[in-house]
């Protein structure tokens, strides 16, 4: 599969039996479709929810083909302030993560002090470089 932003061949990386397309030249990452949900549900066995998507149809930023179907992704925000925004296949091929934004929409997810989040966390770290990925705080 190749990368929707600068085309080079993503890598495949398995966590769990969910394969994960990984762009090594802009760290961006590929998720199926349902692969989200299936990535969290260890997060929402701790009392998180699957993030909700909300279109974001003024946003003028380049538009990415789905590396599936080809057709031009919508945009979308994801996740707690400051929201993510993130491309997505209208036909329902996947989403598309640029660096770091799959990593800031599960830190959004999870509890302090998780294992389950930790388990998730150590995986993207290990298999995304992501150094920099840490729990957010619980709201009081």
């Amino acid at each position: 599969m190749k990368c929707p932003v600068d085309k080079s061949v993503m890598m495949v990386v398995e966590h769990r039996r969910i394969e994960l397309d990984f762009c090594n030249k802009c760290s961006g990452v590929w998720l199926d479709a349902n692969e989200l949900e299936l990535l969290t549900a260890v997060l929402i066995s701790e009392g998180a929810r699957v993030p909700s998507l909300e279109a974001a149809p003024s946003i003028k930023k380049p538009m990415r083909r789905c590396p599936i179907c080809r057709a031009k992704m919508e945009k979308a925000w994801v996740g707690k302030d400051p929201k993510a925004l993130i491309d997505r296949c209208p036909h329902g091929h996947g989403l598309w993560f640029d660096a770091g934004e799959l990593q800031k929409v599960l830190r959004d997810l999870c509890t302090p002090d998780s294992p389950q989040y930790q388990d998730v966390v150590s995986f993207l770290g290990d298999a995304f470089h992501a150094t920099h990925v840490r729990c957010a705080t619980k709201e009081t």
